[in-house]
């Protein structure tokens, strides 16, 4: 594992251990060659123009970047891919993907290859929009994606691969089959005249994006009430402010990374929606009563 831009994190499999999955009667059928996170990534810029045999996942959390692919006829399709969309790059295909200068993305990324992949990624080349909505699963998504990284990060037995391949072909359906994903949890609709049931889905839609820098116009926006009614609400409800809630469930979500990952305070920073690592560990002291690092020395 290296590190590359502040905050990121990348798994890149040698050339040994792509070599034996492509032998493995499970393995090669689908599999991950490289995987990563970069948060907030400034400069960001890859070109490829010889091809190479694996198909690139690209999953934009926040912000914007753009990308081409050549055609057949030899052309360039270009395409601009903002937050809360993804796209797949084709194998075999000179590629080229850039982050946006003046709003630079976040991604989740993977390489992965193998027999059945063309499947997977057939007509996803276009950017897909997946946007957070009351049955939307974003966060158990993304949870899916960490534990791909951690089990590869812990070491690339036959097993560890063997599963990692599972996770992933869940993944990828989890995108391409979007509606059966998320109906698969639906419960009754929410009444949204019901001033509690208003406030749990904007709950939901917080730890959706939890990852971003919501604002409070971005939340009385997908409520479709005004700001100060979507205010007067959560304070009923909650005694709390919608932002102030908003950072409280950031700071949750930090604590779980604390207890069950070896991300550095740093990496959390990023992974709940902050760029300033100084202003974090200052709203979790305020949160929790201590420093992120003590709290996890705390926990052991």
């Amino acid at each position: 594992m290296k590190d590359g831009f502040c905050g990121s994190r990348e798994v890149v499999l040698p050339a040994m251990v792509v070599e034996r999955m492509k032998e493995d009667p499970i393995l090669s059928e689908l599999h991950v060659t490289d995987i990563g996170y970069y948060p907030h990534a400034i400069h960001h810029a890859i070109e490829r123009a010889q091809p190479i045999d694996q198909y690139v996942l690209i999953y934009v959390m926040d912000g914007k970047g753009h990308y081409s692919v050549e055609t057949e006829e030899g052309k360039q399709d270009e395409f601009t891919v903002g937050a809360n969309q993804y796209f797949i790059l084709p194998a075999h295909r000179p590629h080229a993907y850039h982050t946006d200068n003046d709003d630079p993305w976040t991604i989740y990324w993977i390489h992965f290859a193998g027999k059945k992949a063309r499947y997977y990624a057939k007509d996803i080349l276009a950017p897909t929009t997946v946007k957070p909505e009351l049955y939307s699963r974003i966060t158990h998504r993304t949870d899916h994606f960490e534990e791909i990284f951690n089990v590869l990060h812990n070491g690339y037995s036959i097993d560890n691969l063997t599963y990692v391949s599972s996770l992933l072909s869940y993944y990828l359906c989890s995108l391409r089959y979007i509606q059966q994903y998320r109906m698969a949890v639906k419960r009754q609709p929410a009444d949204m005249e019901d001033g509690i049931d208003v406030v749990n889905a904007t709950i939901h839609y917080m730890n959706e994006n939890i990852e971003k820098r919501l604002t409070l116009a971005d939340i009385a926006n997908y409520t479709g009430y005004s700001a100060s009614h979507i205010a007067d609400l959560f304070r009923q409800s909650t005694h709390q402010s919608p932002l102030a809630y908003f950072n409280q469930l950031k700071i949750q979500h930090a604590c779980q990374l604390l207890d069950t990952t070896p991300l550095r305070v740093n990496q959390i920073c990023y992974k709940v929606g902050f760029d300033d690592s100084y202003y974090f560990s200052r709203l979790f002291r305020k949160v929790m009563g201590v420093a992120p690092s003590r709290y996890r020395d705390r926990q052991k």
